[in-house]
C-alpha cells in the first residue's frame, strides 16, 4: 500500500499490484446483476449485514447486498448510494492484500492447528474459504471500533487439534468458520456486542460456560448468542 499523508493524518491509497494480486473488479454492480464478481463483493461485505442479519454469498446482488453496500460505504465515508463503482473497489483494494485476505487479518492468524486446513469437518478449500468470509466480518468489527487491532487465539482446528484442547466435538472451529477473540484494546463484552452487526450467528462470551477468557464467533446454521455477563 501507498501512505499519503494529509493535515497531519495518514491516508490509505492501494496500490494498482496489490488489486491485480488478489482481485479486480471489471465492471459496475449494482441490484439486478449477478455473477463471480457479485460474490467476490459479498465476501468482501460480510461484515456488513445489519444487526443480526447474516449477508448471503450468492452472486446474486439483491436488496440485502445493496444495504450492506451502503453501510460500508458509509462506514468508510464514501458516496452511499449502494451502486459499487470506481471508489468503492478503490477502497475495497486499499483493505486486502494480494491473498484476498483483509490487511488486518491473515490465514496465519485463522489457522494455528496447520497448513494444509486439513483435518477439520470440511474439505481444506471450504474451511479456507469459511475463514476468508469470517476475516472480512472481523474486519469491519475492527473498523466499527475504531480501528483498534482484534486478538485472534484461535481459530480453524483439525479434528486432533480439537481433541488436544479439549474442543466440542461439534465445535465450529472444525469448519474453519469461527475465532475466538482476546481482550486487549476492547473487554470481552465490547467485542460481543459489538459482533451482533457483523454477520455472525454464534456468539459466546463472558458467562457462558468455559468462555470467561474469550468471546467466541462464528457462522452456525442458526441464531445462538450467548454471553449473559455481559447481557447478551
Amino acid at each position: 500500500m501507498v501512505m499519503a499523508f494529509m493535515a497531519g493524518a495518514a491516508v490509505v491509497t492501494a496500490a494498482p499490484a496489490q488489486a491485480d494480486g488478489c482481485y479486480t473488479w471489471s465492471r459496475t454492480l449494482r441490484e439486478g446483476t449477478s455473477g463471480a464478481d457479485v460474490t467476490q463483493l459479498q465476501i468482501r461485505l460480510s461484515g456488513y449485514p445489519g444487526q443480526g442479519a447474516v449477508l448471503a454469498v450468492d452472486g446474486s446482488f439483491g436488496p440485502a447486498t445493496k444495504a450492506a453496500l451502503k453501510r460500508f460505504q458509509s462506514a468508510y465515508g464514501l458516496a452511499s448510494d449502494g451502486v459499487a463503482g470506481p471508489a468503492t473497489y478503490s477502497k475495497i483494494y486499499a483493505l486486502q492484500d494480494n491473498d484476498c485476505t483483509p490487511v488486518h487479518f491473515s490465514y496465519a492468524e485463522l489457522n494455528k492447528c496447520n497448513s494444509t486446513w486439513s483435518g477439520g469437518a470440511v474439505s481444506a478449500a471450504t474451511a479456507k474459504s469459511n475463514a476468508l468470509r469470517t476475516m472480512w466480518k472481523l474486519e469491519a468489527l475492527r473498523h466499527a471500533l475504531g480501528d483498534k487491532p482484534i486478538r485472534v487465539t484461535s481459530g480453524f482446528r483439525s479434528k486432533s487439534c480439537n481433541s488436544a484442547v479439549g474442543g466440542a466435538s461439534n465445535s465450529r472451529h472444525l469448519y474453519g468458520d469461527s475465532a475466538d477473540l482476546g481482550a486487549g484494546p476492547h473487554s470481552l463484552c465490547t467485542l460481543a456486542k459489538q459482533a451482533r452487526n457483523h454477520g455472525f450467528r454464534g456468539i459466546l462470551g463472558p458467562g457462558y460456560p468455559g468462555h470467561n477468557d474469550h468471546t467466541h464467533v462464528d457462522h452456525r446454521a442458526s441464531r445462538h448468542w450467548s454471553a449473559p455477563t455481559c447481557g447478551i
